[in-house]
Parts: structure tokens; sequence; C-alpha cells
């Protein structure tokens, strides 16, 4: 990217200047969406900038009416001061005095006011933004509780989290990123209960960022915060739940809203963030540790089933003849290996067709998939029936993973468990399993050992992790985020 120098030129008192200058820079004529209104009040000159689709139309009708309203009168001398404070009908108002700061503020969707005679502007954040209204996310849904979500808004996003703690020491302090998107970012803490280093860490990452503009929002920020890795597990998490958000405000995360993302950034997060779901804390103890015992079943199938089986069939000596069942009856005209991995292949081919597809099609393509490469492959023996049965029981794990980025990583994990137990037999799964172990240990989140509570150990925080504990008994706050105020109760 070229170096781009900022250029602070300030607004000048002749209006015939900052005219020129403005609508070449904005491409007033060329550009059908920027509008520039120009009239008099009191004899005096004034140019009123704004977007088309940003700007609210009845407030900004409002004011042309009551600026209409005040022609005839003489107020040449200090119309600014006049218009500032009295005549403008309407509360939020701001003044700049250079023409980058006018053109910024322009460009996120408020209307500026350049007045003949005057050094300086006046903004009126009268914007408004194409969005749709909260609704449940689609990858976080539950039974009971709230159904409303995050928004590509960032204000809206800000006002839901606020109705659930309506607390005066909650802060969102914002910054833009990127040279020429100018994404909104915000940081989102509890000022008495927030680590404050590390609000300080993401703040200082957050303003270090330089480049054009980050058009994949919160996902472009994260590789930015987190650094170059190829480690394919998540650092962060990310809700659209304004409840989830809350709690772990409460708890003494730091959160990061994007501007244009209705996903909320969780910091610092370990593997055992990811499989916890907002339906646990839902139901009752005993109902919510049920379910949670569950999914971490389906967590583990979806990693370990594969190459587990793999390695059994592969070495039928292993199997006792209690479950002599679990081999395989007809192997199929291929190796099982390259089974494996083509069918793994070809259930992420129809996930992501299953993405893309429209809605009505949908259907469609979910039978012909399950007969062509369910039924029609086992029938011309490509394929063995347990190898199509125990990949949809992992598939099934897999999306009862509560974090959409965790059951992407495992399934990676899978694979390279499967080629080593397929290659290398019992010893190249230990090997495996002792890699991917390192790997986990060896990552940290923002200074965060990954596997926490289990490495290291805290009892406390891991027999909550393993049995949905009632909330009166969550008297501490979890020590990893090393909170100002431990303290819940």
């Amino acid at each position: 990217m070229a170096e781009i120098t900022e250029k602070r030129r300030p607004i000048e008192e002749r209006l015939e200047e900052n005219k020129t200058y403005l609508n070449e820079k904005l491409g007033v004529g060329v550009s059908f969406d920027i509008g520039v209104h120009d009239f008099y009040v009191g004899g005096t000159r004034l140019l009123l900038y704004y977007i088309n689709g940003f700007a609210d139309s009845d407030i900004i009708t409002q004011i042309m009416r009551d600026l209409n309203d005040l022609r005839d009168r003489d107020m040449k001398n200090e119309l600014f001061d006049h218009l500032y404070y009295k005549y403008i009908p309407f509360f939020q108002l701001n003044k700049v005095k250079t023409t980058d700061e006018f053109i910024d503020k322009l460009l996120v969707g408020q209307v500026g006011l350049i007045i003949d005679g005057s050094p300086e502007a006046i903004i009126m954040d009268a914007k408004t933004y194409p969005g749709r209204n909260p609704e449940e996310p689609d990858t976080e849904r539950i039974v009971r509780g709230a159904h409303d979500g995050f928004t590509e808004n960032l204000v809206t996003n800000a006002v839901l989290t606020r109705r659930r703690i309506r607390d005066e020491r909650i802060r969102f302090e914002i910054m833009q990123v990127g040279e020429r998107t100018k994404t909104d970012v915000s940081v989102c803490y509890i000022k008495d209960i927030a680590n404050p280093d590390l609000v300080e860490t993401l703040r200082n990452r957050l303003q270090g960022i330089q480049i054009d503009g980050i058009p994949m929002a919160e996902k472009t920020i994260e590789e930015f915060i987190i650094g170059k890795t190829f480690n394919p597990f998540p650092m962060v998490r990310y809700t659209e739940r304004p409840d989830v958000a809350a709690v772990h405000l409460l708890e003494g995360h730091v959160l990061i809203y994007v501007d244009t993302s209705p996903s909320v950034m969780i910091t610092p997060a370990t593997y055992f963030h990811h499989v916890q779901h907002a339906e646990e804390y839902r139901q009752t103890p005993v109902v919510g540790a049920y379910l949670r015992w569950v999914r971490f079943l389906g967590i583990f199938a979806s990693v370990f089933i594969l190459p587990l089986w793999l390695l059994l069939v592969m070495n039928p000596s292993m199997i006792p003849e209690s479950l002599d069942f679990i081999g395989i009856k007809k192997t199929g005209s291929i190796p099982l290996l390259a089974q494996f991995i083509l069918a793994e292949l070809g259930l992420d081919l129809m996930r992501m067709a299953a993405i893309h597809t429209p809605a009505p099609l949908s259907v469609a393509m979910g039978l012909l998939a399950a007969i062509l490469v369910g039924e029609v492959a086992i029938n011309v023996g490509l394929f063995a029936p347990e190898v199509i049965l125990y990949l949809a029981v992992a598939a099934v794990g897999m999306f009862a993973t509560p974090s959409y980025e965790l059951g992407l990583a495992n399934r990676l994990v899978r694979i390279f468990l499967i080629l080593m137990a397929g290659i290398f037999s019992t010893t190249g799964l230990m090997i495996g399993l002792l890699l991917v172990l390192i790997a986990l240990v060896a990552t940290r989140s923002l200074e965060t050992p990954y596997l926490w509570p289990f490495i290291p150990f805290d009892y406390k925080a891991f027999k909550d992790i393993m049995v949905r504990m009632a909330v009166p008994m969550k008297n501490k706050r979890p020590s990893i985020v090393r909170s100002q105020n431990s303290s819940r109760q």
C-alpha cells in the first residue's frame, strides 16, 4: 500500500475555497450519492453536505425548514454561534476545524454545514444506517430465553449490551481502523472489573493496525490482534447473542465490537470457552449438566471415533470378541484410508453446497447428495457402509459443537489423526495425539493458557466446566481473566 500522508487542511473562512476543495475530494458531480445544498441564511452563504441514504431525510427536512425561517433575519454577526447554540434544533452537534475531519464525519453518514466567514464547520449526527432488526442468531439458537441477536449496526449492538448491563462503569471505547474504510471498532469492558493490562494491550494493537481497509470486519481484526499463526484452533470466541456477551463482560472479559459485523469478539478465550452453550444456562443445573456432557460426547466422537475405528479395522487382533460387530464386512473397491479421505472431502463439499444453495433448492440438493453419496456409493462398492455410518456420527458431533470455528478445527485434527493412524498404525496415532496435545498446551490466547483450567490445573474452575454449577454457587470470577474485582456476590 502506498504511503498516505495525512494533511490537516484547515477550514478556510472563504466559503468558495472550501467548496472547490471539498467538491473535488468528494467527487461532487461524479458520485451520484454525494449531495450539496447551497443556500443563504440572513444574507450569509452556507453549504450543506450529505450522503443520500445515510442522512435522515426527516431530520434534515426539519432543520432546513427552520433555517429557511431565518433567512430574513439579520444575523451576519456571529452567525456560526447563533446557528450552533440556538437556531439548529438538533441535539447531536459538533464543531470541526479541518476539512479532513469534516470529510471523515461526512463519510460515516453525518451531515456537514459550511458557513461563509467561519473557520469552523458544524457537524450534525443525523445519520441512519440501513440494516435488519435484531433476530436470533442461526448458530446459537436456544429453546428458552431471549431471541434477539446482534446486527451489523455498532450502535444497535452497544444498546443491546447496555440493556442487559445498566452499569455506569461499562465502557465502549471507539476508534477507526482502515485508511480507506475507516471502520468503527469498539473495545468494551467494565471499568472496575476488566484487567487494565488486557484493555491496554487490545487498545494498542488496534491503534497499531496499518491497512487500507477491513471489509471482512471482525476476522481481519482478529488476525491483527492475535498475529501470524498457522494454528487452526480459534484464539478468540465469537458470539451473536447479547446475553452471552453480557455474561462474559461480568466475568471480566474484554469484548471487541466491529461495525458492519453481527459477531462480537470475546477475549481472552480458552479451548473450554468454545464448548459451552447458552442453552445449558437456560435449563436447571442438572439438565444443563446433562446437555453439556452429551455435547462433550459429541465433540469427542467428532475427533476420535473415525481414527480409532480405522486403527481397529487395520488391526483386527485389537478388537475384543464382545466388540467384534464393529469390524468391517465389505471393504469396498478402494483402500480404506482413501475412503475416509474422500468421504471427508465429500462431506465438506456437501456442507459448502448446502450453505450456497438457494433455500428453495436446498431440500433437493440434500436428497441428491444422500442418494448419490450414500446409497449409490455403497451399492457400487466405492465405500464400505461402516465408513458412511461412522462419518455420519462424527459429522453430527461436529455440528453439535457450539463454536463453528472449533468444529472446523476439530475437523482438521480428525483428518490428521486418520492419516497418522492409516499410515503408521498405532504408533502413528499415539504420535499424532501427542503432537496435538503439545500444540494445545503451547498455544496461548493473549497470554492466556489455551487449555486452562486443565493445564495449568484449577480444580474449582475445572469442576465448573465439567458440571454446570448453579449460579448462586459461582461467587468468584474466573481467575484466568485476572479481574480487578474477583467477587461476584
